[in-house]
């Protein structure tokens, strides 16, 4: 699943830049838009995982506002752009604790750099939305686990079910299995959503995508997952069958 970043700006031609930037370096570049009232339109429809924000917009407020009001509502990282570097601009950026700050003219490497430096640092300004790895981090629907130099976004949506392994959380999809450093319960009152049950002491399902619930177990993504007695009545509440 790749990473979903806005952008908000105003000059056409460098906001197809960057979005062919984003494009060529594997990310998920939803169109640009030019002014506040179309970029918070724009977070309402798309729900970006990232917003790239330019400082100077059109219209009588600028993306520093925007960035406020973002964070009113919304746990979304976002970086800023722009030509302007003097004291006071960057002074009123700083209130607002962009995850990074990016001048303008920029290169692709640049823009790649800034997008992981905003990663890491939503996760450090935002700690309780990270899981106990501090490189991996919630946004919204998704979690982000750190894969090496990049993150891989795993849309909670597509979770089939975990499993507690250790001092480890399995998280399985269609896709592939991923590891967390958590605890079973901890991650699933981090993440805090009632279609994902825990069903025994070590597994816990995605009730959304269950095929078949048996005396003794259930089955989802076409695997077999262990129900413990002591679960059943929850389960059962949960898909309305009690």
């Amino acid at each position: 699943m790749k990473i979903k970043i806005g952008i908000v700006e105003d000059e056409m031609i460098i906001a197809k830049n960057i979005e062919n930037s984003l494009i060529q370096l594997g990310y998920d570049a939803i169109p640009p838009v030019g002014s506040y009232s179309e970029a918070l339109t724009m977070i309402q429809q798309h729900n970006p995982d990232i917003l790239l924000i330019d400082i100077q917009l059109s219209g009588r407020l600028d993306g520093i506002d925007l960035a406020e009001k973002v964070k009113e509502f919304k746990k979304i990282p976002f970086i800023f752009l722009t030509a302007n570097s003097d004291p006071n601009t960057v002074g009123r950026a700083k209130e607002v604790h962009p995850g990074a700050y990016l001048i303008k003219p920029f290169n692709k490497e640049e823009l790649y750099t800034s997008i992981e430096i905003c990663m890491h640092n939503f996760a450090t300004l935002s700690r309780s939305t990270i899981t106990s790895e501090k490189e991996n981090i919630i946004v919204n629907d998704a979690i982000f686990l750190k894969q090496g130099t990049s993150f891989q976004k795993i849309r909670f949506e597509d979770i089939l079910f975990l499993e507690s392994e250790n001092v480890y959380v399995v998280l399985y999809t269609e896709s592939g299995k991923y590891m967390v450093r958590n605890t079973l319960q901890n991650f699933l009152d981090m993440v805090n959503l009632p279609s994902i049950l825990r069903i025994h002491r070590s597994f816990a399902v995605n009730i959304t995508h269950l095929t078949a619930i048996n005396t003794d177990d259930v089955v989802v993504g076409g695997r077999t997952v262990p129900l413990a007695k002591t679960y059943k009545d929850d389960l059962f509440k949960a898909v309305k069958l009690g």
